[in-house]
């Protein structure tokens, strides 16, 4: 069965920094599709972030690149599996250089924290109880 994948791009100033950043959170880099201007990070089977310096992000659009520290465009958003593991992710981040991009949001049945990595852009990392999805 096919799965639809997502290619999140993103426009980074320093690759090797981003690069280092990413991996310290746990996930690889896939070099088949990295160079010294971009980095194809693997976050699941079907989630990837290509990390592109600002130069290479250019060439795939005719608008002006924002600057994520300073304006948002997005909310970039991954599923954890537990409370434990939402903590332990952002926790890598902030270790790494991130910074906290929010208050923790506690509901009982859902539980998230969100980080801005190196270059401004912000992930929120949730878990939601199951129970409380299946209704």
């Amino acid at each position: 069965m096919y799965q639809q994948m997502i290619f999140v791009n993103l426009p980074v100033e320093d690759i090797d920094a981003s690069r280092t950043f990413y991996t310290a959170l746990g996930y690889s880099i896939n070099e088949q599709f990295s160079d010294e201007s971009t980095a194809s990070v693997v976050i699941s089977d079907t989630i990837i972030a290509m990390l592109l310096t600002k130069e290479k992000y250019a060439q795939f659009t005719k608008k002006e690149i924002s600057d994520a520290r300073k304006s948002s465009e997005v909310l970039l958003a991954l599923s954890a599996e537990s409370r434990e593991k939402v903590d332990e992710l952002v926790e890598k981040a902030l270790a790494a250089g991130g910074s906290v991009a929010g208050d923790t949001q506690d509901l009982g049945f859902m539980y998230g924290r969100s980080f801005d990595d190196l270059d401004g852009h912000t992930w929120e990392v949730v878990w939601m109880d199951p129970a409380a999805v299946e209704g």
